[in-house]
């Protein structure tokens, strides 16, 4: 299926920046308000359903210079679904 991208941003945080933006997102999830996203002249309101898939995935990118490591957090849903059940609990220690 084709993907169109509706906002994205990349810019340099430090880690209790990043935790900040993390924070205001798990609040918005928490009170059911939606999540708006804005950088710049972009902006996108995202309605969260009460169910989503919730994906977390880590990498280690390897080639011609020092390895990179990342952490994926990623929410998933179809547009204009209901809530779906969903299985497996994961584990952030």
């Amino acid at each position: 299926m084709p993907e169109e991208v509706i906002f994205e941003t990349e810019t340099k945080h430090s880690r209790g920046e990043v935790a900040a933006y993390l924070r205001q997102v798990a609040d918005k999830l928490d009170t059911g308000e939606a999540v708006t996203l804005a950088a710049g002249d972009q902006s996108v309101d995202l309605e969260v359903p009460g169910t989503v898939t919730f994906e977390v995935k880590a990498e280690r990118e390897t080639g011609s210079g020092a390895p990179e490591l990342s952490v994926e957090f990623e929410l998933e849903w179809t547009e204009g679904a209901g809530d779906d059940g969903g299985d497996g609990e994961l584990r952030i220690e």
